[in-house]
């Protein structure tokens, strides 16, 4: 099943494994799937004398993960190819203590502290670009704390499963039986829900305050490029960060950045993250800032989970996330017909009517590639004209399936307590209104600047964006912005890492030049 370049590369990442590895795994045995599921867990135990595979007759396709003989409490429940093949991978090199993707300790001990048993159930999508970062990092858990377990559950291969639990949207994850989280999220935001839920015995010391020389808040390209040049000039810096790559993480195919033809979001993301590991660089992730407060002269950043930091030079680099349409009806149905990524959650509305919000690149691509799946496609602009480029605008009108609505209003989702059935929109020129039957609604109408956390203390515009200067600097003495989340004409990878490095040779000067 796996082609020789796999393989081969397969043995030399299991070369150094300590542990021994069983993937303990039961299958039907007329089951359409055995083939391909036999095939796939004897290739991989095939790659390193530690791994071995047990198959036997049961009434489920699934498998477990063992270390040394003993249940690592992670189970399989599907074929995991295609985005969750290095969800399988990770899974081993975790259990034996490798892997970039291993939280901090400070992290480890709030993960260790969680309360209780926890049984975790997360249902995906093998297209699903979203799904793999929410199974590795629930994986990573239950190698943590022995009271949790997670399984992963390929949603089409247990669709009556999928069905009876209304799953409209992947990554959907159940703790004991309860809805905890649908979509896509990180290992502190897991973390968050997790403690909210069941509690924790940890205990942080509020005295005590961590120092830096920079402190980099956000890990995307902006942040990464600042954090490099800081070190690079012998500074003591720490990049504090809710995901390394941030809204890059997001982004399928990347073809504008320059000296690379093509790549896609999560290479790039995993490509900064490597780059900040060349230097003694204090990465922290999974850590949302929740303030920034001065003190005795003396700026101090505070986390969600209670940590405090402080540096000579901050630099605010937390970029963009998705605009909501915050209308009546759609915070209710996140998850439940209301969506965000076409590319994840497009496969569960096959042969179903759903409608795109946004006339926009995203917002017609999206609806472009959703003409391919869907039954019926409905775009909604609110302007006269759709905004995406013009080969886009030809494409969408090409596709029988797909109509476009301008000058139109999106006023509210409707749905009936369960999932979404339909939208309420409103005609800018008549004001009359219509309600569009509807089985999911994506919406794609940009970003917005992620700096809630720090409009009190920092000046923004009308937009939210921070307002800098041409060196990068806020209204706030030893304080800088770069990137997306700040009032720069054009968001751009290649700008945001330029803005990056320029507001760290800002920082630097400044200090030198008192």
């Amino acid at each position: 099943m796996l082609d020789n370049d796999i393989k081969q590369q397969l043995q030399g990442i299991f070369a150094k494994l300590q542990s021994r590895y069983v993937l303990d795994a039961t299958v039907p045995e007329l089951h359409e799937n055995r083939k391909e599921f036999e095939d796939l867990l004897n290739d991989i135990s095939a790659t390193s004398d530690n791994i071995s595979c047990k198959i036997n007759n049961g009434k489920q396709l699934e498998f477990s993960l063992f270390k040394n003989g003993k249940n690592t409490g992670i189970k399989f429940r599907g074929i995991p190819n295609g985005h969750e093949f290095s969800s399988l991978i990770l899974a081993i090199l975790n259990s034996d203590g490798q892997g970039k993707n291993i939280p901090d300790e400070t992290l480890i001990n709030r993960v260790k502290s969680l309360k209780g048993k926890i049984n975790i159930t997360t249902y995906v999508s093998l297209t699903c670009t979203n799904c793999p970062d929410v199974v590795q990092s629930l994986n990573l858990m239950a190698l943590l704390n022995d009271n949790i377990t997670h399984e992963m559950v390929d949603g089409a291969l247990y669709q009556t499963e999928a069905d009876a639990l209304n799953i409209q949207a992947v990554p959907s994850v159940f703790a004991n039986g309860r809805l905890l989280h649908a979509g896509k999220a990180d290992f502190g935001e897991l973390l968050k829900k997790l403690n909210a839920q069941y509690g924790s015995e940890i205990k942080i010391n509020q005295n005590e305050i961590k120092q830096y020389d920079v402190i980099i808040i956000g890990g995307g390209p902006s942040g990464t490029a600042a954090a490099i040049y800081s070190a690079r000039k012998g500074l003591k810096v720490a990049v504090i960060t809710e995901r390394t790559g941030g809204q890059v993480n997001d982004t399928v195919g990347i073809e504008n950045l320059i000296s690379m033809p093509y790549t896609t979001g999560a290479q790039l993301a995993s490509q900064l993250k490597t780059h900040i590991q060349h230097y003694a660089i204090d990465l922290l992730e999974h850590r949302h800032v929740e303030k920034i407060m001065t003190t005795d002269n003396k700026k101090i950043i505070l986390t969600s989970s209670g940590e405090k930091f402080t540096a000579a030079s901050i630099i605010i680099a937390t970029g963009a996330n998705w605009r909501k349409l915050n209308i009546p009806g759609e915070t209710e149905y996140i998850g439940r017909g209301v969506a965000f990524c076409p590319h994840c959650d497009g496969p569960f509305y096959k042969e179903k009517q759903v409608a795109v919000v946004g006339g926009g690149n995203s917002g017609i691509e999206a609806a472009i590639d959703l003409s391919g799946i869907c039954s019926k496609v409905i775009v909604i602009e609110y302007l006269e004209n759709l905004k995406a480029d013009t080969v886009l605008q030809e494409k969408a009108k090409s596709r029988e399936n797909l109509e476009i609505i301008t000058n139109t209003q999106t006023a509210e989702v409707i749905g009936n307590g369960e999932k979404v059935t339909g939208v309420r929109i409103k005609n800018r020129n008549t004001n009359n209104e219509q309600i569009i039957n509807v089985d999911g609604i994506f919406v794609q109408i940009g970003l917005v600047a992620n700096s809630g956390s720090f409009k009190e203390y920092i000046k923004t515009n009308h937009a939210g964006e921070i307002e800098i200067d041409e060196h990068c600097r806020t209204n706030q003495k030893g304080i800088y912005a770069a990137g997306d989340v700040t009032n720069i004409p054009y968001k751009q990878i290649m700008i945001s890492m330029g803005e990056g490095a320029k507001a760290a040779l800002s920082a630097f000067e400044d200090n030198m030049r008192n």
